[in-house]
């Protein structure tokens, strides 16, 4: 069995999350951001939460938000993680309940630095890009992450296309795809969705 694990982000109707979890993902993402076109209303995706299956991993996307506000969205919408895709601190993480997996926007080696200072359960790196916190659809070089001692999570321009190489130079723990595999921002493509999960079963 295949130990690299799927989340497909930016789920944002039931039709698309229930194409994903036929699919085989391993975990679906909520965006509460305001600023990105695949936000989604906390009493929306508390609709969705409701309707999967139990060893469905939910996993809510906070930018930049307080910690009173993310534990509301927690109780409204019952997701399993919490991500934290902004400029939070270690401290901040410390502060929430759960497991949290903090985003880092990867450009140069300097990314090591920072995710030395991180208490959290596992790091996704994304595409460093000045003007958005993620959902660029643009890949990074993948050699500056290779041979991480810490749990990855690999994003950033990530389709059934570009995978395998992916995988096989960073060895991450899971992979994370949003618009990789969309239509338009916050619309999903269920095929596009099927070969991206097939493509991750096969890998090694």
């Amino acid at each position: 069995m295949n130990s690299v694990k799927v989340k497909i982000c930016g789920i944002t109707n039931e039709s698309d999350a229930t194409a994903a979890v036929h699919a085989g993902a391993d975990a679906l993402g909520f965006i509460f951001y305001e600023g990105s076109p695949r936000y989604i209303k906390p009493e929306r995706a508390a609709k969705i939460v409701a309707r999967l299956p139990p060893f469905v991993i939910t996993v809510g996307v906070f930018v930049n938000m307080p910690a009173e506000v993310i534990q509301e969205v927690q109780g409204t919408t019952g997701i399993h993680v919490v991500q934290l895709h902004g400029d939070e601190s270690p401290e901040f993480c410390k502060k929430l309940d759960g497991p949290v997996i903090k985003a880092l926007r990867v450009r140069d080696e300097s990314w090591r630095v920072e995710a030395e200072t991180y208490p959290v359960s596992a790091l996704l790196l994304d595409t460093f890009v000045e003007t958005q916190y993620g959902g660029t659809g643009k890949t990074f070089d993948w050699q500056l992450v290779k041979n991480s001692p810490y749990r990855i999570i690999l994003s950033g321009g990530l389709n059934p296309r570009n995978l395998a190489k992916a995988a096989r130079i960073v060895r991450p723990y899971g992979i994370d795809t949003g618009s990789g595999v969309e239509l338009e921002p916050g619309l999903k493509d269920h095929k596009k969705m099927e070969e991206f999960l097939e493509t991750a079963r096969g890998l090694p």
